[in-house]
């Protein structure tokens, strides 16, 4: 299933956003400002109490929660931008980051977080790198993720195989998964989301940054998907799905944690998000596979989100900024994350021993998706030409895994369409 974090479907509407900034409030009562964000549920109530504290602790300051589903936010904050009348804080997708710097009531946030009391270090660097386009900090980190394997002890168990480990490499993971494979009951070492949609991708990607490669190159004009390493990490899926026939193409991008959680699958390559799924089977959680003679290591990704603000006039502006400032502080996050199960978004916070427990004891294997955040050290690059690099590369790593093309022609013509979509102005 595609998460709603991994959502890029960037608005081209951008290009008619017009500058428009509505004025203050009032000058007298407290200063009232709007958030728009897409919790529901536990979320949604853990997020309602947090403003609900705020509000108590600052009489000066309204708060005022609106949902707003994530996948229609940038629409709708477009929107409400040409009719002067934009939140003055808005829970927007990472992805989204190289649209959002263009909006002009953005409030750049470069200058408020280089301020000591905000330990902006102290964010993930994923999730700075993220907030970053160019020189604009578009916003403050509001929620971190990645991935990892989730493996089913039994089924290693019976197969003999032993659990993954730290040091384990692509060729350890390709083994494993050829022995967890038995066509006879429907079983295979591993299941990937194969739609070509940005889940196949996201998927791709850290295989790519772990054999030695990158997305574009340092200016993104080009593509480098291409390389060696770009064609070594799409290999290891040609010969897992065409010539071992261990890994399992889900085309629906739907039935992963359902065919986990029967015994159908051995690995998953996904997020803290599906854990609470897998209540039928006994899991394990280990770091990405590496490969040999790479520098990239375990690397992983994230998809960062932010809480991007908006200038609606000084007062609400400055009291937009210290709400959020606030929120994103050590003890909200602590407070969000527990009460959540999501990651913490400091580097702070998830070294806390105790916020580990409680998290691993709640949803076990949280903790290791929380140490797995130390691994994820490259992002997305941030152009508004990405959605259509993605495009052309999920439709070479489909048809590589179909059986269709072979590594490097597939990844020679992707790019060759990555490239003519950066060209354009």
């Amino acid at each position: 299933m595609i998460r709603r974090r991994l959502c890029i479907a960037l608005a081209a509407v951008l290009t008619v956003v017009l500058a428009g900034c509505g004025g203050g409030g009032g000058s007298s009562g407290p200063t009232e400002i709007a958030v728009w964000h897409g919790y529901q549920d536990t979320e949604g109530e853990v997020f309602k109490n947090l403003v609900d504290q705020y509000n108590k602790e600052h009489p000066d300051v309204k708060v005022s929660e609106l949902y707003s589903k994530n996948d229609l936010v940038l629409q709708k904050v477009l929107t409400a931008v040409r009719g002067n009348s934009a939140p003055d804080v808005a829970y927007m997708f990472g992805s989204w980051s190289p649209n959002i710097a263009k909006i002009p009531s953005l409030v750049d946030m470069a200058d408020e977080v280089k301020k000591p009391d905000w330990k902006w270090d102290d964010f993930y660097e994923a999730e700075r790198k993220a907030a970053t386009v160019g020189d604009k900090v578009v916003g403050v980190p509001a929620l971190v993720d990645n991935l990892a394997i989730v493996y089913n002890k039994k089924l290693f168990a019976d197969a003999g195989v032993a659990p993954p480990t730290p040091e384990w490499t692509w060729d350890d993971f390709r083994a494993a998964a050829a022995k967890l494979t038995d066509p006879a009951k429907g079983q295979f070492g591993w299941l990937i989301p194969a739609d070509g949609s940005e889940d196949t991708v996201w998927h791709y990607i850290p295989m790519l940054w772990e054999a030695g490669g990158d997305i574009l190159n340092a200016d993104n004009t080009k593509a480098v998907f291409n390389s060696d390493a770009g064609v070594r990490a799409l290999t290891t899926l040609q010969q897992m799905a065409v010539t071992d026939k261990s890994l399992y193409l889900d085309t629906t991008n739907e039935n992963g944690p359902k065919l986990m959680n029967s015994g159908k699958i051995g690995m998953l390559v996904t997020g803290p998000w599906d854990l609470s799924s897998l209540s039928d089977i006994d899991y394990g959680v280990q770091v990405m596979p590496s490969y040999p003679g790479s520098a990239g290591g375990h690397q992983t990704i994230a998809g960062p989100d932010n809480w991007v603000v908006f200038n609606n006039g000084d007062k609400r502006k400055q009291a937009a900024i210290d709400f959020v400032k606030w929120l994103s502080a050590p003890e909200q996050v602590k407070k969000f994350s527990l009460g959540t199960g999501d990651l913490p978004i400091r580097a702070s916070v998830g070294d806390d021993k105790s916020v580990l427990a409680e998290l691993d004891k709640n949803v076990p294997g949280t903790a290791a998706f929380v140490e797995n955040l130390k691994n994820v050290h490259m992002v997305r690059p941030q152009v508004e030409q990405y959605p259509a690099v993605s495009e052309a590369l999920g439709q070479a790593v489909m048809s590589v895994m179909l059986g269709t093309e072979q590594p490097k022609a597939a990844l020679d013509s992707a790019a060759q369409a990555a490239d003519a979509k950066l060209a354009e102005k």
